[in-house]
């Protein structure tokens, strides 16, 4: 059960942004031997996904990373992604903008400390159990998961259900 406060915040997410390394990944990278790189990711955060885009909440990459696997993820997963960012506050208010959301209506899950500026600027600032230690206090909550293990699909999950009680409630 959540709290009051985090479930109407949830309830409000028009766009929920999400860094890839150590939110959608395990936070390893597998090198081979021809220097192309693998990621581990978790199945059941597309289906956390496609369950948020029903609501027509719009899900986003926002990563430091440039990388094929990246790339390749979010088109699976039919979903946007920034790429090469090391502004993501920058990148944030421009998503803002560019979708006619309010910063108060954004989610950000990060994991480490480039992705500080965005939590501190955003209405639900998430992230993953295994955080960098930096990381802790800049949240309103911790996913109980870490990152790479459903932790997106716990948020996912955390969203869809206050989405659908807010609806349910102004329904009656």
């Amino acid at each position: 059960m959540i709290g009051v406060e985090l479930s109407l915040l949830a309830s409000q997410i028009k766009l929920l942004l999400l860094d890839f390394d150590g939110v959608l990944t395990s936070n390893t990278v597998y090198v081979l031997e021809d220097g192309r790189e693998s990621v581990r990711c978790w199945r059941g955060d597309g289906i956390g996904i496609f369950n948020l885009k029903k609501l027509g909440i719009k899900v986003c990459v926002v990563s430091k990373e440039t990388n094929l696997v990246v790339a390749a993820r979010c088109k699976k997963l039919q979903i946007d992604c920034i790429q090469s960012c090391d502004d993501k506050e920058s990148a944030v208010k421009k998503l803002a903008m560019d979708e006619g959301v309010p910063l108060s209506q954004i989610s950000f899950v990060g994991n480490d400390i480039n992705d500080i500026p965005a939590l501190k600027i955003i209405g639900l600032p998430i992230i993953v159990a295994d955080a960098h230690k930096e990381v802790f206090g800049f949240q309103k909550y911790v996913t109980k998961v870490p990152g790479g293990h459903g932790a997106v699909r716990e948020v996912c999950d955390l969203i869809c259900s206050a989405v659908m009680a807010h609806r349910e409630m102004v329904h009656e």
